[in-house]
């Protein structure tokens, strides 16, 4: 099958002459009632493609550095469908989180729909704040706020506040817009030169493919971390740095921090800076997941890490992207799906609707895995320091301009029980689901589960 995710690596491969085997089981592009991600847009395809880049692009650099043939990879789609709901199906002690908060979701405005986001205690002050409703207040209240107010307004008003909501558009308006004209041409996963620096060195014949980098992981919620959790099931040594301020969603990191040592520096402070610029003069990867102006303030613009740290590869992370109206504002994948159409794709008509699964999350994670994993390769053979840049707006229009290959209007029954791992840890028992793709030599489940958020010093832990 050829998956159209996966082209753009495919030509890097033929560049090389590495061409990994994928094998993609039957159901890696069902779309409809049937699918293991039913939906009206490709996502499985979207889903199957980018975990496959992953595995792909690691099997790249597996070749690279063991100067053999590359790993085989394999991908299934109740494997790709059971990892993309992975925060829903991660249980703790039995028990299934629920992912989305009483102020998160659609709500009926004056003249349409809006979508807030409320799940962080910080989003819900400023999107109660931005509605005059009091800290108390809850959905009932919200309800019948917004039902009072044009959704323009809204997504004005939540914005200047600092919070997050969108006005629920059409497709239609979406390809009207300056955002869709400023993602016009962009590639999914973007690999960019940033800047000269000699070769890095790595051991050869080390097993996992990534094995021995080190791994800043800068990011927050769920695509950033998604692609730091790959990394670390990929071998890699993955160190998550947080502000002490903005405490993660617990269950939320259990799902997505596999693998990952967790820590936390006040960037303000000059001690917890002092720190985490050695962190950063010893890493290999830097993850980026915050907002341009919180970079600029923080001095983690990509460029000014390279300089400061030749050789650099720094995989970004963004909602909508570096250029275009909303350059730099808030959002997550729910509100990239309201914005830009989505949302009426997977309607009922009356009442806008979601896909399966955060799937533009997920499959931004997966994808800017693939293009650090990429772009490690290239380093090894060509020097200098890399960038690479993921948007969700952008993966989102990708499925909105895709065609779903084939129809699954019936289809097995998906028990996902079979793609979770039970596993003891300081957390208590975890059911984890396992890693989206096979790739030959690498273990078939994540390890390094339950750490806590924030629970492990500031250093690598080959220095321990």
């Amino acid at each position: 099958m050829v998956n159209r995710i996966l082209e753009e690596f495919e030509r890097e491969a033929a560049a090389r002459g590495a061409a990994p085997s994928v094998e993609f089981a039957d159901g890696c592009v069902d779309s409809g009632p049937g699918a293991a991600l039913p939906s009206n847009l490709p996502v499985m395809e979207l889903a199957s493609g980018a975990s496959a880049a992953a595995g792909y692009a690691a099997a790249m650099l597996a070749a690279a550095r063991n100067r053999a043939a590359p790993p085989a990879v394999r991908v299934d789609p109740l494997s790709v469908a059971a990892a993309f709901r992975c925060e829903r199906l991660m249980q703790v002690g039995g028990a299934v989180t629920e992912p989305f908060a009483d102020l998160s979701g659609f709500f009926r405005a004056r003249d349409g729909w809006v979508r807030t986001h409320g799940n962080y205690p910080h989003h819900r002050r400023r999107l109660l704040a931005a509605l005059e409703l009091p800290s108390g207040a809850g959905r009932h209240d919200a309800e019948a706020r917004i039902a009072r107010l044009g959704a323009a307004d809204i997504e004005s008003a939540v914005r200047d506040a600092g919070g997050i909501a969108v006005a629920v558009r059409t497709e239609h308006e979406w390809r009207r817009s300056e955002e869709y004209t400023a993602l016009a041409g962009v590639p999914m996963t973007e690999v960019r030169r940033l800047g000269h620096a000699p070769q890095r060195l790595l051991s050869h014949g080390m097993g996992a493919p990534a094995a021995g980098l080190r791994v800043l992981d800068l990011t927050r919620v769920i695509a950033g971390p998604v692609a730091g959790r790959t990394l670390a099931w990929l071998g890699a040594e993955v160190l998550r740095v947080d502000s002490p301020g903005l405490p993660e969603l617990r269950l939320q990191h259990l799902a997505t921090g596999a693998g990952k040592r967790s820590t936390l520096l006040d960037l303000r402070a000059p001690e917890d800076r002092c720190r985490f610029d050695h962190l950063v003069g010893e890493a290999d990867v830097v993850l980026l997941g915050y907002r341009t102006a919180a970079l600029t303030r923080l001095g983690l613009e990509p460029g000014e890490l390279a300089d400061r740290n030749p050789g650099l590869v720094i995989g970004r992370l963004s909602a909508w992207g570096d250029a275009g109206p909303r350059a730099g504002e808030r959002g997550f994948d729910s509100i990239v799906q309201a914005a830009s159409g989505i949302a009426w794709r997977e309607s009922d008509g009356e009442v806008p609707g979601t896909m399966p699964a955060q799937a533009l999350d997920h499959a931004s994670g997966y994808l800017l895995a693939a293009g650090v994993l990429a772009a490690v390769t290239r380093q090894l053979s060509e020097g200098d320091s890399w960038r690479v840049d993921c948007r969700l707006a952008r993966t989102a229009q990708w499925l909105l301009e895709s065609t779903p290959q084939r129809l699954a209007e019936t289809g097995p029954h998906w028990d996902f029980a079979s793609r979770l791992a039970g596993v003891d840890t300081p957390s208590g028992r975890l059911e984890m689901v396992r890693p989206a793709v096979r790739v030959a030599g690498v273990p078939d489940e994540f390890t390094g589960c339950g750490r806590e958020w924030g629970a492990d010093p500031p250093r690598w832990a080959r220095d321990e």
